[in-house]
């Protein structure tokens, strides 16, 4: 494979480090889920304009692959493969798909000398692997041979029958390899991550389910991260993620809200996310009170803490619409105390998210579903691409951060997540409306779809091929274009400040009261209206 293809399929994850920072990861089994897929969800986040990538499978004839930065530069060399198969964005054509988050942990185990970076670990692995444990065996392979770029990371495999995760460290400069280590997630049960590391105790003598570095111990204990002689078990996330009260908040809150939802009989305590001290930490999987439908998948990765104590759309912070975001920096300062906002699951920063779904009693062309949205998972359209397809929608593939274009399916969206925060309240009902229209009917026309491919491909694969293509195709360009509709209707609908009827018409809709009596309470004796002549204070200027 030649060089410029490899910097393709990884520009949309390659943007600068930061961008990738913060990142949500949901996991769910097939025994978990309601129709037996195996899923994983990824929110990529950061502000950054992602571009859609499809490569196709090939024979290579040359027996080494650059590896290049972000400005195209080559970073170094390694061994190629003879074949590499299809990947569409970050799923291949046999249903195996990857997704991570960043939880950083020690940085000062950055090996900065390292060859390659976790998208390049994610990129190849989808290029060379046909399931979740050969993913683990490739990336692992290849740090050990070419070194570790990267800080901190937790991954997500899935294939058609199992769920891991994995987390792996760098050692420091020059230190070639990394600590890591890999879970199966037993089948029923669902887990999560963001940012934070997740892994605790590990079995040593478990290799159906358990897979790690000969060196993930004996490392810690030669840096100081572990005592052996301490009588405790060993913690991955504690030798190499310790808590702070900022990563509690930061991370350990999403995960609780994925768990209080999808199983809300255990009654999970929010004291863990709030740093209190002896608070039990979250299980690293759990059981879902009920299996999850691909749209209750949709669903948890749409969240703001709503209906608790941590609700970002109230607060005199919502403002007069009750709107779930907050504008960056996270953390700020006001008489030398620093204060820091919720992180929650749906933020405007997600340049991109997905649900894969991997269904084994399914030809890998029909039963891997790329379920893809770009922008925040609140506000976007997932729309289904095919892992057998051999094309993908234009509109996802063009423009950029820096200028603005109707072209690109990203700037549609964010276009009307940025308008609606002009009138949340109101304008989400618009939005939400046609999301749940569009998802609903992809949703209900998937089996006959699927049933549609199988039936062509008794006697025709390529044209089976051509057809899921030219589906994902089409329905992913009509969301672009339903979404472009969309922000025109908002912009007439709700233009300075008016809500239009049915007829049409502008109509005064002020600001809720709740939020003019705290006007009232703050500045009220500036906006009274006097109901005497005698009323009128001798000066505006109010001791």
């Amino acid at each position: 494979m030649k060089k410029s293809v490899l910097v393709a399929i990884t520009a949309s994850l390659i943007l600068s480090a930061s961008a990738l920072y913060a990142c949500t990861n949901l996991l769910v089994t097939k025994g978990a889920s309601a129709d037996g897929s195996v899923m994983i969800t990824y929110t990529c986040d950061g502000e950054f304009h992602p571009h859609l990538e499809y490569t196709p499978a090939a024979d290579n004839e040359e027996d080494s692959l650059e590896i290049t930065d972000w400005g195209g530069n080559v970073r170094g060399k390694i061994h190629q493969v003879p074949h590499i198969y299809a990947v569409v964005d970050l799923m291949n054509e046999h249903q195996l798909a990857i997704s991570e988050t960043t939880f950083t942990g020690r940085e000062e185990l950055q090996d900065t000398l390292g060859l390659l970076h976790y998208w390049d670990l994610m990129t190849l692995a989808l290029q060379r692997a046909k399931t979740a444990r050969e993913a683990i065996e490739v990336m692992t392979d290849l740090v050990k041979k070419y070194g570790y770029r990267s800080t901190g990371e937790s991954f997500s495999i899935a294939d058609t029958d199992e769920a891991w995760i994995m987390e792996m460290n760098g050692m420091g400069p020059g230190n070639k390899g990394a600590v890591w280590v890999a879970l199966r997630i037993p089948d029923g049960y669902i887990s999560c991550h963001a940012n934070k590391a997740r892994i605790g105790e590990f079995p040593l003598d478990d290799p159906e389910n358990c897979l790690y570095s000969e060196n993930v111990i004996d490392f810690a204990v030669e840096k100081g991260f572990y005592d052996p002689e301490s009588g405790q078990p060993f913690s991955f996330r504690e030798a190499y993620c310790p808590d702070t009260p900022s990563n509690h908040k930061y991370a350990d809150t999403r995960v609780w809200s994925i768990f209080r939802r999808a199983a809300p009989s255990q009654n999970f305590d929010p004291d863990y996310h709030r740093a209190v001290v002896g608070a039990k930490e979250y299980p690293l999987w759990i059981k879902p009170d009920e299996k999850l439908s691909l749209s209750d998948v949709f669903s948890l990765m749409r969240d703001h803490y709503e209906g608790t104590p941590f609700d970002m759309t109230q607060g005199v912070d919502a403002g007069p619409y009750n709107t779930p975001y907050r504008w960056r920096p996270m953390e700020w300062e006001v008489d030398s105390v620093t204060y820091m906002w919720e992180r929650p699951i749906s933020t405007q920063q997600t340049g991109f998210s997905f649900v894969s779904q991997s269904r084994g009693w399914l030809p890998d062309p029909v039963g891997g579903v790329f379920w893809y949205g770009v922008d925040d998972t609140w506000f976007t359209c997932y729309t289904p691409l095919y892992c057998g397809i051999n094309d993908i929608p234009k509109s996802y593939t063009v423009g950029s951060l820096q200028d603005f274009t109707w072209e690109s399916a990203w700037w549609v969206f964010n276009f009307v997540s940025n308008f609606c925060n002009l009138k949340y309240s109101y304008m989400i009902q618009d939005i939400q409306a046609v999301q749940q229209e569009l998802e609903g009917f992809y949703i209900k026309m998937q089996p006959r779809i699927e049933q549609m491919a199988l039936e062509i491909s008794e006697f025709d694969n390529d044209l089976m091929i051509e057809f899921l293509t030219r589906y994902s195709v089409d329905n992913a360009e009509n969301v672009v274009d339903r979404w472009r509709e969309l922000g025109e209707y908002l912009i007439v609908k709700y233009n300075d400040g008016y809500v239009k009827n049915e007829k049409g018409r502008p109509e005064e809709v002020g600001y809720p009261e709740s939020w003019l009596e705290k006007i009232v309470r703050e500045r009220g004796d500036y906006y009274r209206l006097p109901e005497q002549e005698e009323d009128v204070p001798e000066s505006i200027l109010i001791d």
